[in-house]
């Protein structure tokens, strides 16, 4: 028996868009309404920290006006992004019992904001999403953790997490599948920003190389492969006299670009909850030249995922001469025609893309129980 087809539901993440809102072009309403109105959606992200001021403090009042306003627009909120920051405080790290509490406050937010999903992160261990299945279930937010780079779905810290998923059996336990771990090439736009900064063609190719010849051996198998492979990029910017970007080339080589391949994903694909698109540009030809987005909606939709697919335009962070919006629509079409190629499509209506995410929860409580 064939397995049904999935049909992603389109969206973004307002964190696509944080060049455009730090230099204060929009702020949170004038965002909303523009990926409302310019089609990015119905699927809407938020991340906590860096759009709703005062997070995680949400009151009454502000819940009240941003579920309105997303009502308005008829957006679908899919995933708030919240934080595990154990070093919060200046002179020791959180105990245990306040980073559960630090992120009841956080998931508690996201109910009131009416997110279904909140994205959490690595830091977390397999007992601390144990202890948080009771606030889960009090709230009613499914807790998705990111598999970022330099993790990847096989990685032992990853396989620990759905293992102890697995023993728990709670529907509220799962991932937020993040592209930027299954990476094919050290990105164009990067290069050309580096270019920009002075950085001569031979160190930039010697870079590119040095990706290509990490993505040969896949991902790292644990963190002193990992330092290693940080080391060797700041090796390679000393040798050609740009000590300077060293570290910059470090951390994007292996700390954004992870070279796991695409089935890699195959591991943990049943408790994917949230998928973040992860990506860098879109070329002239309308394809992103270093994430296999093509590829990846692929497996997506072969394996019946429904849920909610976030663009995640990352380049804005050294791509300051485009539109991050140009860009972000231009891939967002890339999804919707590699998702027909696969014999499905994007879900782009707001009514629809409800329908399909409840369906797509319910059908994750039921494979739990």
């Amino acid at each position: 028996m064939t397995a049904q087809l999935g049909t992603p539901v389109q969206g973004v993440t307002l964190y696509s868009f944080t060049r455009a809102f730090h230099g204060r072009e929009y702020d949170l309403e004038g965002l909303i309404r523009k990926v409302a109105a310019d089609g990015y959606g119905p699927g809407l992200e938020v991340i906590g920290f860096s759009s709703l001021r005062g997070f995680p403090d949400v009151d009454d009042r502000f819940a009240g006006w941003f579920r309105d306003l997303v009502a308005e627009v008829d957006l679908v909120p899919t995933s708030l992004a919240i934080n595990a920051d154990i070093g919060i405080h200046r002179n020791r790290l959180l105990n245990q019992d306040e980073l559960i509490e630090y992120m009841r406050r956080q998931i508690e937010a996201a109910a009131r904001l009416g997110f279904p999903v909140a994205r959490v992160q690595i830091s977390l261990t397999p007992d601390s999403m144990e202890q948080l299945v009771p606030v889960a279930e009090r709230y009613g937010v499914a807790l998705a953790l990111e598999v970022h780079a330099d993790q990847y779905a096989s990685h032992p810290r990853i396989l620990a997490l759905r293992d102890r998923y697995e023993k728990v059996g709670s529907p509220l336990l799962g991932f937020t599948m993040d592209w930027g771990a299954t990476v094919s090439g050290f990105a164009p736009s990067l290069i050309e920003a580096y270019r920009r900064r002075g950085a001569g063609e031979e160190l930039l190719a010697a870079v590119s190389e040095l990706w290509a010849e990490f993505h040969t051996q896949g991902p790292p198998a644990d963190q002193a492969e990992h330092g290693e492979r940080f080391g060797r990029f700041i090796g390679l910017a000393a040798q050609h006299g740009r000590p300077d970007l060293g570290i910059d080339f470090g951390i994007n080589g292996t700390g954004l670009f992870g070279p796991a391949p695409v089935d890699d994903w195959l591991e943990i694909m049943p408790w994917i909850r949230h998928v973040h698109a992860k990506f860098f540009g879109i070329d002239e030809n309308g394809e992103e030249p270093s994430v296999p987005v093509r590829d990846l909606t692929d497996l997506l939709v072969e394996n019946g995922y429904s849920g909610a697919v976030s663009s995640e335009y990352e380049g804005w962070h050294w791509n300051h001469w485009q539109s991050p919006f140009d860009i972000v629509r231009g891939e967002q079409v890339l999804q919707r025609s590699a998702a027909e190629a696969a014999g499905s499509r994007m879900i782009t209506d707001a009514a629809e893309a409800r329908a399909v995410l409840a369906a797509h929860h319910a059908a994750a409580q039921a494979v739990a129980r």
